[in-house]
C-alpha cells in the first residue's frame, strides 16, 4: 500500500511514516521548514520527502492519505486532497488501527516529560529482552529511531499527546490509543491555540482515563492538583502515585542535588515484599528522576524487577533535544533542550544549575511554541530562568507580542535579539571557558547549535 503522509516531519507524523515503512508499505510525505532529526531518520529509511504542500504530490494517487495536525482547511495540498475523493485518515486513528491492535499498550501524557519518559520505559523493557515496539516524539540515543513495530507480542509505548487529532478531528490524539497501562506525569495550562483554559484540558485527560480498562492502570504523579481533578470526575482502574510523598506506591529520594543518584522504593506489593533500588546515571533535574520513576513503576508492571530497571538506567542515554551536549569547544558546552512551556525552561535550568559546579550557565531561549507565540505566559518567563546566570532571548518572526518589556526588567542579566548572527556572536563574545551554553526552543531555531560551535570554534583558532 502506498501512504501518503501530510506533514510528515512532525515528530508524531514522522515516527508513523517509519512504523509504515518497516511494515512494508511505500511511504512518501509532504512539510515544509524540515530539519534534522526526523528529517535525515526519514531519508535513510528509504522515504521520499517532499518540500511544501502541493497538489502534485497526490500524483500518481496513493492508496490512503494520512494527515498531520499542522495541516488546516484553505492548505493547497488539503484542498485537493478533499476534491480528490482520495481516502484519509488522521495519524493516531491510522496508528490505532493498524499498528495497536492485539499490544499491551502503555501510553505516556503530560505537559511535560513526555518523551524522555517514554525512552526511559522502551529501555527499560529492551533491557529486560521485551523487544517493545514505540513511537516516541522524539529519537531515543539507545535506539537511534523515533519508532519502531518491535515484538508483536511485546508492550508497545506511545507517547500520548493531548494536542488535537486533525483537522477533521479535534479530539485529543490519546483517545484513540485505548492504552492498557496510562502515565500521567503532570497537567498544567498549555496549547493556548486550541484550549481556553486548563479545565478544558482536564476534560481531554479525563477522556483518556475513560479508555483505560479495569483491568488496567493508572499511574498518576502526586502533588498535582489538576491531575486529582481529573481522577475526581471518575476513575475505573487501579491507580497508583509516584512522587516524593510518603503515601505514593511509588517513592523517590535524591541522593545528590542534581538528581544523578537517587532512591526508589515500590511500597505497593504484597506486605513483605516491598522493593527499593538506586539509580545511578547521567541525567540530571528532579524532572528526570520523575520521569525516571514513572517508567519503572510501568516496567514494573510488565514484569521487569526493580532493581533490573535501576540498573539499565545507568545505560540510559538521553533522548535527542533532551538535554543533549550537541558538542564542546574550548572547555565550553552547548547543550540542546526542547524547552517548549515556562515550567520546562525552569526544570531544565534547575538540574543543570545543580550540575554546574564551575563556570557559568547560560541560556539561549527561543519562545517558539504556539503557546509562547500567543503570549498566554509570558509572565512566568522571568522566574523561569532564575538558574541562568545570562540569558540570551531570541524574538521570532510571527511572536504575537513583544519581548522588549520583559527583557528589559531583567538589566544585565539578559538581552533580546532578532537576528541570529548577531545572537551567536553575542555568545561567543561572552562564553568563556567552563561554561555551559543551553539551547532552548521547540524548533530548528536556524541551526544555531551549529552556528555556536563554529563560531567557537573560529573564536579558539582566533586567539590561539
Amino acid at each position: 500500500m502506498h501512504l501518503h503522509i501530510m506533514g510528515i516531519c512532525g515528530t508524531f507524523m514522522g515516527s508513523l511514516a517509519l512504523l509504515a515503512r518497516e511494515m512494508g508499505h511505500q511511504v512518501s510525505g509532504s512539510d515544509q521548514n524540515v530539519y534534522p532529526p526526523m528529517s535525515t531518520q526519514l531519508v535513510d529509511a528509504g522515504i521520499t520527502l517532499m518540500e511544501g504542500y502541493h497538489a502534485e504530490h497526490l500524483s500518481p494517487a496513493p492508496d490512503l492519505v494520512v494527515v498531520g495536525n499542522a495541516l488546516s482547511r484553505g492548505n493547497e495540498e488539503v484542498e485537493a486532497l478533499l476534491n480528490s475523493g482520495l481516502p484519509y485518515t488522521s495519524g493516531a486513528q491510522w496508528l490505532a488501527e493498524h499498528v495497536l491492535p492485539g499490544r499491551r499498550v502503555i501510553a505516556v501524557a503530560g505537559t511535560h516529560g513526555k518523551t524522555t519518559t517514554a525512552s526511559v520505559l522502551a529501555w527499560l523493557l529492551e533491557s529486560a529482552g521485551l523487544a517493545p515496539g514505540f513511537l516516541i516524539g522524539g529519537v531515543p540515543r539507545n535506539f537511534g529511531v523515533s519508532a519502531r513495530v518491535g515484538d508483536p507480542q511485546a508492550p508497545f509505548v506511545v507517547e500520548a499527546d493531548e494536542y488535537d487529532t486533525a483537522f477533521f478531528d479535534k479530539r485529543s490524539k490519546f483517545v484513540h490509543y485505548r492504552p492498557h497501562i496510562a502515565i500521567l506525569n503532570n497537567l498544567e495550562f498549555d496549547h493556548a491555540d486550541i484550549f481556553p483554559d486548563l479545565a478544558a484540558i482536564e476534560r481531554q485527560f479525563h477522556h483518556l482515563v475513560r479508555t483505560v480498562p479495569s483491568q488496567g492502570h493508572l499511574l498518576v504523579a502526586d502533588e498535582q492538583p489538576a491531575l486529582e481533578r481529573v481522577l475526581s470526575q471518575g476513575a475505573w482502574t487501579p491507580v497508583a502515585h509516584f512522587g516524593d510523598q510518603a503515601a505514593s506506591e511509588w517513592q523517590l529520594k535524591l541522593e545528590r542535588a542534581d538528581a544523578s543518584r537517587f532512591q526508589v522504593i515500590y511500597s505497593g506489593g504484597e506486605p513483605g515484599l516491598d522493593e527499593d533500588g538506586v539509580v545511578e546515571w547521567a541525567l540530571t533535574g528532579e524532572h528526570n528522576a520523575r520521569n525516571a520513576l514513572a517508567a519503572l513503576a510501568a516496567a514494573h508492571l510488565c514484569g521487569v524487577d526493580l532493581a533490573r530497571g535501576c540498573a539499565a538506567l545507568a545505560r540510559f542515554e538521553t533522548p535527542k533535544r533532551r538535554q543533549e551536549v550537541r558538542g564542546e569547544i574550548n572547555g565550553i558546552q552547548v547543550i540542546d533542550d526542547f524547552a517548549h512551556h515556562p515550567t520546562a525552561i525552569a526544570a531544565t535550568l534547575k538540574g543543570l544549575r545543580a550540575a554546574t559546579t564551575k563556570g557559568r550557565l547560560l541560556a539561549v531561549i527561543e519562545p517558539r511554541s504556539n503557546t509562547m507565540r500567543l503570549g498566554a505566559l509570558r509572565e512566568r518567563l522571568l522566574e523561569s530562568v532564575a538558574d541562568a546566570d545570562g540569558v540570551f532571548w531570541f524574538q521570532p518572526a510571527g511572536l504575537d507580542w513583544s519581548m522588549d518589556e520583559l527583557v528589559a526588567t531583567q538589566g544585565a542579566h539578559a538581552q533580546l535579539f532578532s537576528d541570529i548572527d548577531t545572537l551567536v556572536a553575542a555568545v561567543v563574545t561572552q562564553a568563556s571557558p567552563l561554561d555551559r551554553i543551553v539551547v532552548m526552543s521547540n524548533g530548528g531555531f536556524e541551526g544555531v547549535h551549529e552556528r555556536l560551535l563554529a563560531a567557537l570554534a573560529a573564536a579558539k583558532e582566533g586567539n590561539a
